[in-house]
C-alpha cells in the first residue's frame, strides 16, 4: 500500500494482524505533533496502528525505491524477444533477507514452545 492510499483506508477502517514484536519508537516533536493529528482525525485508529500502517507503507516505498542494478544473466524475455536480465542490484537481497525474517517470525509463532 502506498503511503498516499492510507488515509483513505483509515476511513475504511479496515485492521490487519500484527506481529507480537513491539517496538519503542521515539519521535522528533513535529512528528508526534502529525501523529497526534492523524490520532484526532481517525479516531477509531490507535497511535500504534497509524505507526503500524506508515512504516509498512514506508517499506513499499523503499523497496521501490531502490535501483535496479542489471546482472549478466538473462533470467527471462519480454514480448518482443528482448532478454530481460537478472537484477544483481539490493532488491534481491532485501527480498531475500525479509522472506527470511517472515519465515523466523512464522515459524516462532507457530511454536507452541515458545509460549
Amino acid at each position: 500500500m502506498k503511503i498516499r492510499e492510507l488515509a483513505q483506508h483509515w476511513e475504511q477502517n479496515a485492521a490487519g494482524s500484527l506481529s507480537p514484536t513491539s517496538h519503542v519508537l521515539h519521535l522528533d516533536l513535529e512528528s508526534e505533533a502529525r501523529l497526534a493529528a492523524l490520532i484526532d482525525m481517525y479516531p477509531k485508529r490507535t497511535a500504534e496502528e497509524l505507526l503500524g500502517e506508515l512504516v509498512a507503507a514506508a517499506l513499499e516505498e523503499i523497496e521501490a525505491s531502490f535501483p535496479y542494478v542489471q546482472g549478466r544473466q538473462v533470467i527471462a524475455t519480454d514480448e518482443e524477444g528482448d532478454p530481460l536480465y537478472e537484477d544483481i542490484g539490493p532488491t534481491p537481497r532485501f527480498l531475500a533477507l525479509s522472506r527470511r525474517h517472515l519465515q523466523n517470525l512464522s515459524s516462532t509463532e507457530e511454536d507452541p514452545r515458545t509460549d
